[in-house]
């Protein structure tokens, strides 16, 4: 929803973060693997450190880092639709990464299982749609999106890092897994309204 609304403000700020790595002749996919090596980098090393606080924030750092493939891909003339789809796997490993690792540390295995399912089934409900029906891969301004998941994360993090409270880290995937699985409950209802329509105009 976020990067739906302001796309057009937040786009101009990676293209400019962007620049050290189109002049170092960085491709869209190395930038978007990098990104997805830095994660369980710093998933590995909360493993080590036990530190929300550090966890949150080196995590904001190597999410940031692998939102720049786009901008990447724009620079230097490289958008790929088999490139869209590396990066929306990467995407899915990355959430894996990130909350196994909380599920590990807290042994919250239960909660996770349920923030990550909610999480892919937001995205599988508008890549279904999209092998049924034509789609816009921009119109679909859910509550929930991979944007607010991230921010979320970090958030809830470097909060039980200043509070040292273990339990919000709790409650973060628990109201994780509730909103994702409303959005992706929103998402389907909207995929059901559009096949019907479609269903309709072919008759």
């Amino acid at each position: 929803m976020i990067d739906g609304l302001i796309k057009s403000k937040i786009d101009p700020i990676w293209e400019s973060l962007s620049t050290p790595l189109v002049r170092a002749g960085w491709t869209p996919n190395q930038v978007t693997f990098t990104g997805l090596v830095l994660i369980i980098a710093t998933s590995l090393a909360y493993l080590w450190h036990g530190s929300e606080l550090i966890y949150g924030l080196t995590l904001a750092v190597a999410f940031a880092f692998d939102a720049l493939d786009g901008a990447v891909a724009r620079r230097r003339d490289m958008c790929s639709k088999a490139g869209g789809y590396f990066d929306a796997m990467v995407d899915r490993y990355q959430e894996l990464a990130v909350l196994a690792t909380l599920a590990f540390v807290h042994d919250l295995w239960a909660l996770a299982l349920a923030a990550f399912s909610g999480s892919v089934l937001t995205s599988y409900a508008k890549a279904r749609t999209a092998i049924e029906i034509e789609i816009s891969n921009d119109d679909w301004p859910d509550f929930f999106e991979r944007l607010e998941r991230i921010i979320f994360i970090c958030v809830f993090l470097v909060l039980a890092g200043i509070f040292d409270a273990g339990w919000i880290v709790t409650a973060g995937l628990a109201i994780f897994a509730l909103l994702s699985h409303f959005t992706a409950l929103q998402r389907a209802w909207r995929a059901t309204q559009m096949l019907k329509s479609d269903d309709q105009a072919r008759r």
